[in-house]
Parts: structure tokens; sequence; C-alpha cells
């Protein structure tokens, strides 16, 4: 099983799952929003090493042909993004080469090794300021960034394949806002910038490492006027893909399951349970809205559950306690950690 992005936040997450199942789990990664480290901590959490470890980026085609000559690998679990939606309006030719680009660079060494088998993590993005109510599979598409755009691209790339090239087997998640942390604290989200995401902005507030939470938006046509989103528990999230793995032998073709829970919570929402999980006050400021934010997205994730009979156990509570943990312990994230090579090949 490669991962490519396996040290990122929800990549990381997934190699503890796998390894959890059974899985022998190969990773290729750029660290370009990561770090090595998390790797010894997935060990320590799985009991597991991983398999073997590759500093790569995926447009290297070459260097990724080395990883598929040297192993078997019969599936690939495709994490490796550009993955914070508004940074992306600041240089999408970079989002576009990273997200299609090392898409198509890996599908081409897919096909070259004869691998054939593909679980896709996509995004909610692509859904854009849909129409108000709970977004199922069917509903349009209207990606207002670049990295939603991006997300659209790869998903139209993947159903061509899948029409032109029978042998192959998609399963394409479109997640909803994974958020929280690894119960034990060891692994959670720590962006190397001033996070893009409220989450990890809100736990940073509350460990004091800034100052306070600056909300985009409060005039959106919501209860409390701040924008709504559908926060499901990053372990869930993985779940999911691990599940999405063993279901691959059901057929060939892409299908495309959203994963959320299905119950939206606004800013104020997550601010408040944030604060009960942390002991802490959290002080915010309300500013101007951001190009491309919805006021909500809340997923119809009804489908994967009729499919799979999967849905997500953990609620916001659970999310903003783990979380909070991971910040406690980790308080300036994984900064400190050696930045060393790690390699179990």
């Amino acid at each position: 099983m490669l991962v490519t992005g396996g040290a990122g936040f929800v990549g990381s997450h997934a190699c503890v799952e796998l390894l959890d199942h059974g899985y022998e789990v190969i990773v290729v990664d750029d660290y370009a929003n990561s770090t090595p480290e998390v790797f010894a901590r997935v060990e320590r959490i799985a009991g597991r090493f991983v398999g073997a470890v590759y500093e790569l980026d995926l447009r290297d085609r070459r260097a990724l042909s080395a990883v598929f000559d040297r192993h078997s690998v019969d599936a690939v679990l495709h994490f490796a993004a550009r993955r914070y939606a508004h940074a992306s309006a600041a240089s999408p030719v970079e989002c576009y080469d990273t997200n299609v680009g090392g898409t198509t660079a890996l599908l081409r060494t897919m096909h070259e090794h004869g691998v054939h088998r593909l679980v896709f993590p996509s995004s909610c993005a692509v859904y854009g300021d849909a129409a108000a109510g709970l977004l199922d599979e069917a509903t349009p598409v209207r990606p207002a960034t670049p990295y939603a755009s991006s997300k659209w691209i790869c998903e139209q790339i993947l159903a061509d394949v899948c029409r032109h090239r029978p042998e192959y087997t998609v399963l394409c998640l479109r997640h909803f806002n994974p958020a929280g942390a690894h119960p034990s604290g060891l692994l959670g989200e720590d962006p190397r910038s001033v996070p893009d995401r409220l989450m990890p902005y809100v736990a940073r507030v509350a460990v004091g490492d800034r100052e306070r939470l600056h909300i985009f938006g409060g005039d959106y046509p919501t209860p409390d006027g701040t924008a709504i989103r559908d926060y499901i528990h990053v372990m869930d999230t993985v779940e999911a893909h691990r599940v999405a793995l063993d279901r691959l032998a059901d057929g060939t073709g892409m299908r495309v399951f959203n994963i959320g829970q299905g119950q939206g919570s606004s800013v104020l929402d997550v601010v408040a349970v944030f604060s009960e999980a942390s002991g802490k006050p959290l002080p915010f400021e309300i500013g101007p809205r951001r190009p491309g934010d919805a006021a909500a997205l809340v997923a119809d994730a009804s489908a994967v559950t009729r499919a799979w009979g999967w849905r997500p156990t953990r609620n916001l509570a659970d999310i903003c306690r783990d979380a909070w943990r991971f910040q406690q312990l980790n308080p300036h994230g994984y900064a400190g950690a050696a930045r060393r090579p790690y390699s179990n090949n």
C-alpha cells in the first residue's frame, strides 16, 4: 500500500489506521508542510514500523518510479496536495502544478507499473457556495478557489481514466472538514504558518500562541452570522479511507462519496465547544468575509452509509478535546523535532 503525503495531518493518521489493520505501508512525502518526525510517533502509536519512507516530489516521475520498482504496490491512497484553500489564491499556478501535476504524474507511474486501484481524497470545497441545505454527491459543483478547482479537475481526470480504462478502480472521497487529533495527543494538525483552518487557529489561541481568533465574516445568513461547516474527526476520516481501501475489490470504475457528519457547526459553536474543552476563554474579533467562503457546507453523507454501512462515531466535543490534548502536549507543534532522514527500507 502506497500512501502519498503520509507525513501530513490526515496522511499520518491514515498510516496509523492502516498499520492497526494489518496493511503494509510505504510512504512518499516532500515535507513541504510536514516533518519526518511524525513517523516515530506513528510507530509509537501503532507498535509497528512503516515499511519505508521516501522524501520525494510526486512530479519527479523517475524517483517515484523507483519506489514502484522497489516495492510491490497494489493500491494507492493519494493525500499529497497543496491543501490550504485560501492560500491557493496567492499562488494558483503552484497549486495546480502540485495538485493536478502530481496526480497525473502518479497516474502515469501507476499505469507503467500495472497498478490500477486508487483512493483519492477530494474536498467539499468543490461544492463552493452551493444552495442551502445538505449537499449530496449530485449537488452541482461550484469551486471558488484554485484549491477547490484543482480537486475538481483531478476528479474529472480520474473519471475519464476510468471511463476509457476499464481496469481502473477509483474511490473518490469528498472530505468535509477533518479536524481533531489522535486521542494519544502524539499526532495532530500542525501548520507551519498562520493556520488557514479554524481548528488549529483556535487551538493556538487557547495555548497562548496567538492573542485572539480572527473570524472572517459575521453577516452570513446563518443563526449567529458566522459560517457553518461540517466538522468530522480525523480518526473518522481515516477510518473511512481504510474502509474504502477494503472496498476497492467491489468493482471497477469510479465512485464518489461524501465523508462528513451531516451536522453543521458555526464558527462561534466551535469557539464555545473548544473553550469548554480547554477551560479557557477564547478572545475573538470579527472581520470581513474572505473571498470564496461559503455560508454553509454540510454533508448529506448517507450514500456511504448505504453502500458500506459506515458512519462517523465522534462529535464536535470529541474533536475539540483531542485537538486540545495535542496542543497541550505539543505547544509548539512539531517544532524542535529534528528534520532527520527517516527510512526503514
